[in-house]
């Protein structure tokens, strides 16, 4: 059952991160990229299958790396036992970070343009690193959730593949359900797309609550100890 909540918490965040302002300006440019597909159908959902499976493992790979560094190193190895304390903290700031009540300027990796336009010209092999590129392209709300939010969870889970995968799969989702209504032949992609922005605001705010009132829970339980 706790690996059931687990995959579904990493994939919850993947889907938030999705629709925060900057992962969806990189996500509707890979919808411009399925869409360019539209005259083969079979090639636009290929394309998005490709396009998610990038990012997934990008996602995997990095996650697997951090899980295995914190829990390998002795040091850090031992502070585990006092996660769920650590926790408890982290996730309150995070949720914090996420309502935007704290805001930190973050170093942010943006892909080259020139490096985009030549990906998006390409066939199914570019959607692949398109999804590569753009998992890469940490912004700081989509870099809160993944550092802050889901290493935690997978670090206490003893996951360093199966959420990290779980959170790429959320991020690419709405590009992979877009490439099955193009492939389906529905029309005005675009619009719905864009539509999101506004279930972002709710979303956003909802992850941020959740993630605060799990931290004040855990600092009650875990250093408090009154519940």
């Amino acid at each position: 059952m706790e690996s059931i909540v687990a995959l579904l918490t990493a994939l919850w965040l993947g889907i938030s991160a999705s629709i925060s302002p900057c992962p969806l300006a990189t996500n509707i440019a890979a919808i411009s990229f399925v869409s360019s597909r539209v005259a083969r159908k079979g090639l636009a959902l290929l394309s998005g299958v490709a396009y998610t499976l990038g990012r997934s493992v990008t996602y995997a790979v990095i996650g697997f790396l951090v899980v295995e560094a914190v829990v390998g190193i002795p040091a850090l190895s031992y502070s585990l036992q006092h996660l769920n304390k650590i926790l408890g903290l982290l996730l309150i700031v995070v949720g914090m970070f996420v309502l935007d009540l704290v805001r930190v300027r973050l170093p942010v990796f943006t892909p080259l343009e020139r490096a985009q336009k030549k990906l998006m010209n390409s066939g199914i092999a570019s959607a692949l690193l398109l999804g590569v590129v753009f998992a890469l392209a940490f912004c700081p709300v989509s870099a809160a959730l993944f550092f802050g939010g889901l290493i935690p969870v997978a670090i206490q889970a003893r996951s360093s593949i199966a959420l990290p995968l779980m959170y790429g799969i959320g991020t690419g989702m709405p590009v992979f359900v877009f490439a099955i209504l193009i492939a389906m032949g529905a029309q005005y992609v675009h619009t719905i797309y864009r539509r999101l922005s506004r279930i972002e605001f709710y979303t956003k705010r909802a992850t941020g609550i959740i993630f605060i009132a799990v931290g004040i829970y855990y600092v009650l339980a875990y250093i408090f100890e009154i519940l």
